[in-house]
Parts: C-alpha cells; sequence; structure tokens
C-alpha cells in the first residue's frame, strides 16, 4: 500500500502498537500514530483510535489491509459516517458477505452453485447433528463470523460434531467476538479455487482470473498459484461468468474474492466472498500486469474500471509460498522471537514483500505470516524452478520457517503434477518427506564439513612439510 502511494505521489499514515514502534511500516510510511497496546484490541481493533489518527492526520481514506478490521462492517460505517473514504466494499455489502447465510441465500437467488448444507443457522449441537445425520458425514461446521481458516471444525461422525460445535463457537468469538454456526458437506480430495473480483461504483465488473489455493494446513492457504492447472479457457470463462454474478449479487464495490471448492468431479460450488485484498493477490499482479492497491484506490475515488473483460490477459505462470514464522513439526506452533538477520532472495522474476529486517522481532500477538515470495515464469516449470531458488537464498535467524516445507513441497512430483487437493499434506505424507529430506540435508551437510576439514588439514600439512626454511622468497 505504501509502495502504490509513493508511486501515485500519495502521502502515507501508518498506525502502530507498542509491540511495533519499530516495524518496517511505521519506518516506510510518510507519517505514522501510535494507537494502543500489543494486544490487537488495544490497538488494531480499536476502531475509534484508527478513526482518530486518520482525523488528526487529514487522511482522506483508510486502506484496511488483510485482517483485524478489514472484513468489519461496523468498521466501514464508522468510516463513512466520519466522510472517511474506506477502500473496500460498502459497510452493507460487507455485511453480508461476511454472513455466510444470507451470502448462500444471495448466491442461490443468482443461480451461483453452492455447497449442499443447513439451510440457515443451527442454534444447537443437536440441531447441527440432525443435519448431519440427513446430508451424511463427514460435515463441516463453520461460523459465519469466522475467516481465515477460524471458526471451522470437521465433523467425521456425531461425537467429533458435538465436540467441534463448542470448540468453532468459542475460536470464532475469540477472534470476532461473535459466533453463529452453519453446517456443510465435506467435500473430499477438493481443491481450493479463488477468482480475483473487481467492480466499480458504476457497476461495471470483471473477473481478473483464478489462483489455486488448495495447498493449505488447518483451512489456512500455503502456496497459491495462478493459473490452475485443472483450468482450461472454457471453465475459466464459465466460473468468472458467475464470479461477476456472485458480485452483483451483494452489490459488491471495489475488489474482492470469490472462493470456491472444486469437487473431484470437477463441479465447483461457491463458499465464500473475501471482501477485502487478498494476501496472495501480488501473483494475479505478476499474470495480469495490474496494480491492485492502484485500483483499489481508483475505485475508491469513484474512478470506471479501465478495462473491460475482454480487455485482460494471462501472462505467463505464477506462484506464492507464505513464508511463515512457525515450526512445521510442533504442528505448525507459531516461532517468535528477535531475528538477528535476514538475507531477502531476489532475481529475475522474483518478488518478496516483507516486514523483515536485520534485527526486528516476530512478535507473538500477531499473525505468524513474515513474508510473501513470489516467483513469474513464462512457463510453469520456470515458476516453480525460480522458486526453489529463491526459497535456498532465503535465509532467517533466530525464528523456525516454513522454508524447509515447501522446499520438499516444489521438488516433489505431485506438485510438479498439479496433482493438488486440499489435504495435499496428509494425502501425500509430506511432513515425514520433509524430516526425511532435513537429515539428508544435514548428512550431506556433514559430510561436506568432514572433506572440507580433511582438504584444509591436508593443505596445511603440505604447507608445513615445504616450508623448511623461511616463507618469503626473495626477489628484486
Amino acid at each position: 500500500m505504501i509502495r502504490t502511494c509513493r508511486a501515485l505521489g500519495l502521502g502515507s499514515v501508518a498506525v502502530y502498537s507498542d509491540e511495533d514502534y519499530n516495524a518496517l511500516h511505521v519506518k516506510k510510511a510518510s507519517e505514522s500514530y501510535h494507537i494502543g497496546g500489543a494486544a490487537p484490541a488495544e490497538s488494531y481493533l480499536n476502531q475509534q483510535r484508527i478513526i482518530e489518527a486518520a482525523l488528526s492526520s487529514g487522511a482522506d481514506a483508510i486502506h484496511p489491509g488483510y485482517g483485524f478490521l478489514s472484513e468489519n462492517g461496523e468498521f466501514a460505517a464508522l468510516c463513512e459516517k466520519n466522510r472517511i473514504n474506506f477502500i473496500g466494499p460498502s459497510a452493507k455489502s460487507m455485511n453480508l458477505c461476511g454472513d455466510k447465510m444470507e451470502c448462500k441465500a444471495a448466491m442461490l437467488k443468482a443461480d451461483v452453485p453452492t455447497v449442499p448444507g443447513s439451510p440457515g443457522l443451527v442454534g444447537s449441537a443437536d440441531e447441527a447433528a440432525g443435519i448431519a445425520s440427513k446430508i451424511g458425514y463427514p460435515v463441516l461446521l463453520k461460523s459465519v463470523f469466522g475467516g481465515g481458516g477460524r471458526g471451522i471444525r470437521l465433523a467425521e461422525d456425531e461425537g467429533g460434531l458435538r465436540g467441534g460445535y463448542d470448540s468453532a463457537t468459542a475460536e470464532s468469538i475469540a477472534a470476532v467476538g461473535k459466533s453463529a454456526i452453519l453446517v456443510e458437506k465435506f467435500l473430499k480430495r477438493t481443491r481450493h479455487i479463488e477468482y480475483q473480483m473487481a467492480r466499480d461504483k458504476h457497476g461495471n465488473a470483471v473477473h481478473i482470473f483464478e489462483r489455486e489455493c488448495s495447498i493449505q494446513r488447518r483451512n489456512q492457504k500455503l502456496i497459491e498459484q495462478t493459473p490452475s492447472p485443472v483450468m482450461d479457457e472454457d471453465t475459466r470463462k464459465r466460473i468468472g461468468d458467475l464470479v461477476v454474478k456472485a458480485a452483483e449479487a451483494v452489490d459488491y464495490t471495489n475488489l474482492g474474492t470469490a472462493e470456491f471448492l472444486r469437487a473431484d468431479s470437477g463441479e465447483f460450488y461457491f463458499i465464500e466472498i473475501n471482501a477485502r485484498l487478498q494476501v496472495e493477490h501480488p501473483i494475479t499482479e505478476l499474470v495480469s500486469g495490474l496494480d491492485l492497491v492502484k485500483l483499489q484506490i481508483d475505485i475508491a475515488n469513484g474512478e470506471p474500471l479501465p478495462f473491460k473483460q475482454n480487455d485482460l490477459r494471462m501472462n505467463g505462470y505464477a506462484i506464492e509460498c507464505r513464508i511463515n514464522a512457525e515450526d512445521t513439526f510442533l504442528d505448525f506452533a507459531p516461532s517468535v522471537g528477535p531475528v538477528p538477520d535476514v538475507k531477502l532472495p531476489s532475481g529475475p522474476g522474483v518478488r518478496c514483500d516483507t516486514y523483515l529486517y536485520p534485527g526486528c522481532t516476530v512478535s507473538p500477538f500477531y499473525d505468524s505470516l513474515m513474508a510473501k515470495l513470489c516467483t513469474w515464469g513464462a512457463t510453469f516449470e520456470e515458476s516453480r524452478l525460480r522458486m526453489l531458488g529463491a526459497l535456498g537464498d532465503f535465509y532467517v535467524e533466530g525464528v523456525e520457517t516454513s522454508i524447509p516445507l515447501y522446499k520438499t513441497i516444489m521438488a516433489s512430483d505431485e506438485y510438479k503434477n498439479g496433482e493438488l487437493s486440499t489435504d495435499f499434506l496428509s494425502r501425500y505424507n509430506i511432513i515425514d518427506r520433509l524430516d526425511k529430506d532435513i537429515k539428508k540435508e544435514r548428512a550431506a551437510n556433514g559430510e561436506a564439513a568432514a572433506a572440507a576439514a580433511i582438504m584444509h588439514s591436508e593443505f596445511l600439512s603440505s604447507r608445513a612439510g615445504g616450508n623448511s626454511g623461511t616463507a618469503w622468497k626473495g626477489g628484486a
């Protein structure tokens, strides 16, 4: 956001918590305002403090980013009330998108296919169990106020459903302060495919192609790529037309994402609209040539889309790996603390968006995402090989990262062949394979170190044996 503002000649204002006083966005912005304590409720979820910072700085607009208040209709309404341009959809549209049940009803009315499930919200674990017995296990319990994989539980049987109902409710309340549960049929071996969509305030709407987001952990994305290996032009257009209908059905303006599950049979089912810019938007930028943040700003300013659907073309292949601070072998537990040193990858077709710098800190208070590493290539193989190289060049000292996991995935035949699914990690025993890869690498490094030590010892011995006199040779 700050980079785009600079390119447009616009000033930028950062807000920060006690924990983030030395963060990179604070250093890069034109000016910055402290808004509270490290806990999100005291700062980044404190709507009034953020509005006060905007008013004090004279800001004309607020970009909500990816998390926290980015999909909060109440905050969008507060911006509207204070005559601050919220760079996103209207509060009304956002509330509709955020209520999964109402959004699902709007999609059905617009003839956009959805996943089979409960006709409305379920008020108890008993009611959820009744629905599940009708549509058949396994089922997903989903909080309509969830997001980012939160408030979702897979239930294989009634016992799992009852426990999952309580935990999904509690997790959603902890994340956003409220919860309401719906039940959906769990589709096995699915792909998670989403579409970037854009609609201006004049009713013009387009899709900006798909992103495959199937490689996940705990219902949260790890690796994204575009185009999807299972999409041909006819399917891309057919689902893209549904995306435009979805945007119109909820009167959506600005940029958003329509998310689908693709069953093994090839059928697509709408699951939700993310009413914000996605973490993975850079790969869409790489294949479309668009600056999506600039497009957001222009739409928020009331400008019409500068292109029509037929003007858009995909060029090449792009991959994103989310570099997280977490320990893969401890069930992806967060890894936090100081980062004494970091080396970022670069080169042709490599893009790295990150807050990391030598001496920064990975906080325990916020999301584990540290960087978005993206590569572009004229072919999928070129993009994949560039990603492997970039992962090898990426160095983060002080915390565990997901980089080794991605190396194993990128090198796997299943990934090369496009055999993707939302259960990719478990289906192909990726964690076990990662463990073997790490042991092989350590053994190879140990052998290399031993060989280097022997060569060094032999070199010193040869020097000692050949230098019975002075080490200097005279010469004029």
